[in-house]
């Protein structure tokens, strides 16, 4: 059997990915001296409090190969294969942590997924990965099912300012932006896992309809979009963007996450985003 390893990053509820069987490896939040892991040391609303009373930005640190060595141990001790999830190695460390864990095993037969993506479009990739695996498909055929469907993702996100991503290191191309921004509002996306500037609206509210928009002209309608929506400290602007993409996709339900605080802190408070998947 193969057995799905995530970690934070995947947006996914905890108690849901415990739910499904997924195992979850924590990302590391440090405010100054003093680190915590972001599963069950600091929640959101907790971090945002620390955030707003921090005198210097917090930083974040993948999870440690130690993390992920007891787990492999133990599944391959079962006879069972591994396959790790893990968001962009562009935007976090944890492809490496999980890598050099695996050397530290040589016995597991382990397989490490850069998805080239991070939070609702690497959740519903994780989803997938547990569906295949539990419908009893090789550690290959999953491999091969994400990676096709991780080159249709489309993302786009917006926030309330450029700093935490220029001060992260994690901007991109879309570095340019921040000597002329001034006052605009950048609308961003993620290409082949790093960070890239799409365009620039005046307001937040004209770049969360230019959003919209753009999620119109390319979400397809229908199931297998996967379209998620993913905030934080903007539940009312997402639940109003989810009911009206629902209505105008004729979707049911648009699932609406909180984007963890392992990305938060590069993104910033007010981040609002969109994921969904292209049809061939």
């Amino acid at each position: 059997m193969v057995k799905i390893i995530a970690d934070t990053t995947c947006g996914l509820p905890l108690d849901e990915l415990e739910e499904m069987g997924v195992n979850v490896i924590p990302q590391i939040i440090i405010f100054g001296e003093d680190s915590f892991r972001d599963d069950h040391e600091i929640d959101t609303p907790t971090f945002l409090a620390k955030l707003q009373a921090a005198k210097d930005l917090p930083k974040t640190a993948a999870p440690p190969p130690a993390m992920y060595e007891p787990l492999f141990k133990k599944y391959a001790g079962e006879g069972d294969s591994i396959l790790v999830v893990t968001p962009s190695s562009d935007l976090s460390g944890t492809y490496r942590s999980a890598e050099v864990a695996a050397e530290m095993v040589p016995e597991a037969n382990v397989q490490i997924l850069d998805t080239r993506t991070i939070a609702g479009g690497l959740g519903v990739l994780v989803k997938k990965a547990k569906t295949l695996a539990d419908q009893g498909e090789t550690l290959e055929k999953i491999v091969e099912e994400l990676r096709t469907l991780a080159k249709k993702e489309v993302v786009y996100f917006l926030v309330d300012t450029l700093e935490y991503l220029h001060k992260g290191g994690r901007i991109g191309n879309a570095s340019y932006l921040i000597g002329s921004l001034l006052q605009m509002k950048p609308i961003l996306g993620v290409d082949d896992g790093k960070v890239t500037a799409i365009e620039k609206q005046r307001t937040s509210s004209k770049a969360l309809n230019r959003i919209k928009t753009l999620v119109l002209e390319q979400c397809p309608k229908c199931e297998d979009a996967q379209i998620t929506i993913s905030h934080c400290g903007g539940e009312v602007r997402a639940s109003q963007l989810a009911q009206e993409l629902e209505q105008a996709l004729e979707i049911d339900t648009i699932p609406v996450y909180v984007v963890p605080s392992a990305i938060v802190v590069h993104v910033g408070p007010g981040v609002i985003s969109v994921s969904f998947f292209k049809n061939d």
